[in-house]
């Protein structure tokens, strides 16, 4: 119990007290790695098993995917397709009581199948959103509570540069989380939708705009392209055409064709899409490294399997301990970003739960999930940060008007813990 301890204080206090310092995440786990080789407990400085872990470690067709949809993100901004997507959805949903709130909602799951990230929907659309909202009557409350809680559905609907992380990490197909991630996601659409009515309903609000087909059908004209997008990337991987790889080189092939359709891209804008996309791209990849000589580190001196003991002390219950490690999660996300959280925990966390029988894809989308509130939360919660940005409202206003919206979210991830198959069925059936 005291070796676990001390071996887990190593681990995790010397990587977050360089955290805290201001040290780069990836400098801090290869540089906590190297105090755990020449601490008593490591077997001593081995320039070998460092080099092979940041570079032979990283040669992997999978994280081909990486630069594929970060560039597809990017150029998915760069031309400008967020209004497109979002006057589309509000053709269509407008009509209903409060219907801008679930336009909101729509537009980010359907901008989620585009560029898989939750601060490029609060950055890109998040402005729009908002300003929509205000404009139409709605309280400032409600306009930022669903615009910040709507942008955590972009991480779990593919493609998702997220579940790629997670996937490499973890050991598990991009094409089976990617799969997973869609029920989940329209799913959390569906259940923010319903809370958001519950408060429109208990304020009173009934705000609507008139019906016009021909609106529909003009919106319809321009987003059809842009709709198709999602429909090829998990249409393509669905049916075995292509793997989740080809189909991000796919992705971003079809979105330079609607850049050149739209008008709205470049070949000055491409350079310096790529050339972003580029650098995005190294810094991962030396993530990746870093967290992979972590993780090796911490196999060696077998403190996953300590870790595996002293949890399973506690219960042997697959759903209990999937609670417990949700509990670390959430304290986590509040404290560290996302993709940091993920490189950091998932080589701890994945020897723990195969000695358990849990599904490594359907715990996939729980961590992200559930670290997504943590982007959502004080003192870091970098999702705020962006809103306060694009929007008129203080942090203070828009904390509080996000912090009812992690009910719908946790209803969610405790419905993927209770219920399996709402991650593992798609991918069992394809």
């Amino acid at each position: 119990m005291i070796e676990v301890l001390v071996l887990t204080f190593l681990f995790l206090g010397v990587l977050l007290l360089l955290y805290a310092m201001g040290v780069p995440v990836a400098i801090a786990m290869a540089g906590t790695s190297i105090v755990i080789m020449v601490s008593p407990f490591g077997r001593g400085l081995n320039y070998s098993l460092i080099s092979t872990q940041l570079v032979y470690s990283l040669n992997s067709f999978t994280l081909l995917a990486l630069p594929f949809y970060i560039l597809l993100g990017r150029i998915m901004n760069r031309i400008g397709l967020t209004e497109v997507i979002f006057d589309f959805a509000n053709a269509l949903f407008a009509q209903f009581r409060g219907g801008l709130a679930y336009v909101n909602i729509t537009a980010s799951m359907i901008f989620s199948g585009m560029s898989g990230l939750a601060l490029a929907d609060a950055a890109g659309l998040g402005r729009i959103e908002y300003e929509s909202m205000r404009e139409r009557g709605y309280n400032k409350k409600l306009a930022l509570g669903v615009t910040g809680s709507s942008t955590v559905i972009g991480p779990i609907i593919p493609p998702s540069v997220t579940l790629i992380i997670y996937g490499v990490l973890a050991g598990v197909s991009i094409g089976d989380l990617f799969i997973a991630g869609v029920i989940p996601g329209l799913l959390l659409g569906i259940i923010l939708m319903v809370f958001t009515f519950i408060i429109m309903r208990r304020d009173g609000i009934d705000l609507r705009e008139e019906f016009d087909l021909s609106k529909v059908i003009a919106n319809l004209k321009l987003a059809l392209l842009p709709l198709f997008l999602p429909v090829l990337i998990i249409g393509g991987i669905l049916s075995g055409f292509f793997t989740a790889t080809e189909a991000g080189a796919v992705a971003v092939t079809y979105a330079l064709l609607l850049g050149v359709f739209y008008g709205d891209m470049s070949f000055n804008d491409l350079h310096e899409e790529i050339q972003a996309s580029a650098i995005e791209t190294f810094s991962l990849l030396f993530l990746l490294g870093a967290a992979s000589l972590y993780g090796t580190v911490a196999l060696q001196l077998q403190l996953p399997m300590m870790l595996a003991d002293l949890i399973t002390s506690i219960t042997s219950n697959p759903i209990g301990i999937m609670l417990l490690i949700i509990l670390l999660l959430l304290f986590v996300g509040m404290f560290m970003e996302t993709l940091a959280a993920i490189t950091i925990l998932v080589p701890i966390l994945v020897p723990i739960l195969d000695n358990v029988g849990i599904d490594l894809v359907q715990f996939g989308i729980i961590m992200i999930l559930t670290l997504m509130i943590g982007l959502l939360t004080p003192p870091f919660g970098v999702i705020l940060f962006v809103l306060e940005k694009v929007t008129d409202a203080s942090l203070e206003e828009i904390t509080k008007a996000v912090a009812p919206f992690y009910v719908p979210i946790m209803i969610v991830i405790l419905l993927l813990v209770a219920f399996p198959a709402l991650t593992t069925w798609l991918p069992s059936v394809f």
